[in-house]
């Protein structure tokens, strides 16, 4: 049987990883560090998905720009060394992916984490060997601009109509579109259904665990 797929881009926070709420007391500590005015943190969940720099300019549009470089700094050092914050994977997501590579899908990860974030996280998880390319926002453009997408599908040799990208985000959404990829949107993460359905996503599911039983579907 033919697939309509061949590649599955997948966002990383609050699409495979339950990393949320590490994320906001990642950016609100940074926010302290730095004396800035605090964000509620709606606000500071809204942001998850784009890259440090454009997370910072959203949140404060007046900062000179090396304040967002000092943001992106202390970010850094709160994610990567000092929060405890736990960030698990999200039930199913291991086995779901590891079933996907042995039904013969290529897999990607396009991500608003920093490379070094990245690197961390599949390291810990032991899930490192099973993506055949990943894009971080501070090695090329930020979501929802579509560049991240477009290396990718150049890098693996795969069309825009055989793409699916699979994310929790309107950034996600968008960056789709823009790239001209099928979207499948999650709503156990950052944006909502409601919200997620603006940018007509083919699906929305609420467990990673149904990605399989819809792809079989399409």
């Amino acid at each position: 049987m033919t697939r309509r797929f061949e590649l599955l881009v997948f966002d990383w926070d609050g699409t495979v990883m339950d990393s949320v709420a590490r994320i906001v007391a990642s950016l609100r500590a940074a926010i302290t560090d730095l004396g800035w005015e605090p964000r509620t943190t709606p606000a500071l969940r809204d942001v998850i998905g784009l890259g440090l720099r454009e997370a910072a300019q959203k949140l404060y549009p007046q900062i000179e720009t090396a304040g967002y470089q000092r943001f992106v700094e202390r970010y850094r050092h709160h994610f990567m060394v000092a929060d405890p914050t736990p960030s698990e994977l999200f039930p199913g997501a291991a086995d779901t992916l590891r079933e996907l590579q042995r039904e013969g899908y290529l897999l990607a990860v396009a991500t608003g984490k920093g490379r070094q974030g990245l690197n961390k996280v599949l390291d810990e998880t032991g899930l490192a060997s099973l993506f055949h390319s990943t894009r971080c926002a501070d090695e090329t453009t930020s979501k929802p601009h579509p560049h991240m997408l477009l290396e990718i599908m150049h890098e693996l040799a795969v069309p825009p109509e055989a793409t699916l990208m699979i994310g929790d985000t309107e950034y996600d959404m968008e960056m789709a579109n823009n790239a001209g990829t099928p979207a499948l949107a999650v709503d156990y993460g950052v944006h909502d259904r409601t919200r997620l359905a603006r940018h007509a996503p083919l699906h929305c599911i609420s467990e990673i665990r149904e990605l399989i039983a819809w792809l079989e579907q399409v």
